[in-house]
């Protein structure tokens, strides 16, 4: 049930649709789950017009379907529609190291390193839930860096979308024990001025992952599914 005694100056249909969204993304809700509004509601402790209008607005950004006479789901994930997400921060992400490298303030590079370190031991402990963190606060950080309002807007959206993924293929620790070191070469390039450097490496990263997705896709989702 949601505490609501620390939200009560907040909509409830914005509490109920950002609890949905956060379970849904961090995978609390998996992929295909039927989203049945009575059940919803007995468990979050509101009525069924909140989640009702949650669920609706979960559609549009398509993290939930509605199926006609067969009700809600958390949408599928699928192996395209990650490769599809990797496609844009490849992009995105190279651009956004490149203004780092010409843009970053003092403070934000050292925020860089902590960063970095940070993700560093966060692999190292191997607990999925903090290297997640790690690695979405180190991304999210170089686009802030880039100091462009709309390259941080749209960044923002592909995240979301990103983090679905994120907790489908994380406990593979094959791919992310040398993630560290891909971090490295982003922030050395960033804190060396050299935005071509950083551009290529922020955008060799990404390209890395994809193809880890493109060959182990299948992989994954059997592995999850099983669990």
């Amino acid at each position: 049930m949601i505490n609501f005694d620390l939200q009560n100056h907040r909509p409830l249909r914005e509490i109920v649709y950002e609890e949905l969204k956060r379970e849904i993304l961090v995978g609390e809700i998996a992929p295909g789950t039927r989203m049945m509004e009575i059940e919803l509601a007995d468990i979050m402790g509101v009525s069924r017009t909140p989640v009702r209008e949650a669920i609706r607005k979960l559609e549009k950004e398509g993290l939930v379907t509605i199926e006609p006479r067969k009700g809600a789901y958390a949408s599928d994930v699928s192996i395209k529609d990650m490769v599809d997400v990797l496609e844009v921060r490849e992009d995105l992400e190279a651009m956004a190291a490149a203004l780092a490298a010409q843009k970053a303030t003092k403070e934000e590079r050292q925020n860089l390193i902590n960063a970095t370190l940070a993700y560093k031991e966060a692999v190292e402990s191997q607990k999925a839930e903090d290297i997640t963190k790690c690695d979405e606060y180190f991304h999210q950080l170089i686009v802030n860096c880039s100091g462009n309002k709309t390259l941080i807007q749209l960044f923002s959206q592909v995240q979301e979308l990103a983090l679905r993924f994120r907790y489908l293929y994380y406990d593979d620790f094959s791919r992310y024990k040398n993630m560290p070191m891909e971090h490295i070469e982003i922030e050395d390039a960033i804190l060396s001025g050299d935005s071509q450097r950083a551009r290529i490496a922020a955008g060799a990263h990404v390209m890395k992952l994809k193809q880890f997705v493109i060959d182990e896709g299948e992989k994954i989702f059997k592995r999850t599914q099983n669990k």
